[in-house]
């Protein structure tokens, strides 16, 4: 079972057989369910996420390709079209992937923000989650951060009774993690002097849910040139 999810929202028309999506074709990841973090059930709801990414434009190939043309054996639960959180998307310089820190997986949180807090919820990210975020990858604490925040589904399965509008994709040691304040909080009051961890994230729980959270192990990491975006500094 399977989850693709392409970032960017302009659909544009591509000279391609379905095959190659052009100059706006960035690259993918595809990661595979290990363990439940935190959620409802530790039984995994879906086995795979997949994230196909294009800078600017996502074509008309591509969605038809990869979401209506999907292969026979795979069990498509949901498509969505995925922007990046402004100032919350963050890479570091060189990035090659996590294959070298065998360590680390990929944390995957599928984030329920309430429609009422959608822009308050933003300027957060913006402000302080995704420069401390940006700290944290710099000194290597963690892989990387790339807040995505939903623009359109374009397929959800009548079977699949989790939703969100928000994925968090963050490479961290599994073997210590406890969640993000220990990581997150020196970088925080830097940002925050008054605030820290607690003070930020109390400001978040009021705003949304987080019902699925999850480890993944990468299967596929072809996602070189996304780093180039990134440039160890949130994406504007």
């Amino acid at each position: 079972m399977t989850i693709r999810d392409q970032i960017i929202r302009t659909e544009w028309p591509c000279a391609t057989n379905g095959v190659s999506f052009g100059e706006a074709y960035l690259g993918r990841a595809l990661y595979r369910h290990r363990s439940v973090f935190q959620g409802s059930s530790d039984a995994p709801v879906w086995s795979h996420l997949e994230l196909s990414y294009f800078r600017g434009i996502v074509p008309v190939c591509a969605i038809q390709e990869l979401v209506f043309n999907h292969s026979a054996d795979t069990h498509l639960l949901r498509a969505e079209i995925l922007l990046t959180t402004p100032s919350a998307f963050v890479m570091p310089r060189g990035w090659q992937g996590s294959t070298d820190r065998p360590g680390r997986q990929a944390s995957l949180e599928y984030i329920d923000v309430r429609p009422a807090y959608l822009g308050e919820y933003r300027d957060i990210m913006r402000e302080y989650i995704g420069p401390a975020a940006a700290k944290l990858v710099g000194a290597d604490r963690i892989g990387t951060f790339r807040a995505m925040e939903t623009a359109a589904v374009l397929h959800h399965h009548p079977s699949l009774n989790t939703d969100w509008n928000q994925i968090h994709l963050c490479e961290v040691d599994v073997g210590s993690f406890k969640g993000f304040g220990q990581e997150f909080d020196a970088a925080l009051r830097e940002i925050s002097p008054d605030g820290g961890f607690a003070g930020v994230f109390a400001g978040l729980d009021r705003m949304r849910t987080i019902p699925r959270w999850t480890f993944n192990e990468p299967v596929v990491e072809a996602d070189i040139a996304v780093g180039q975006l990134g440039a160890a500094k949130p994406v504007p």
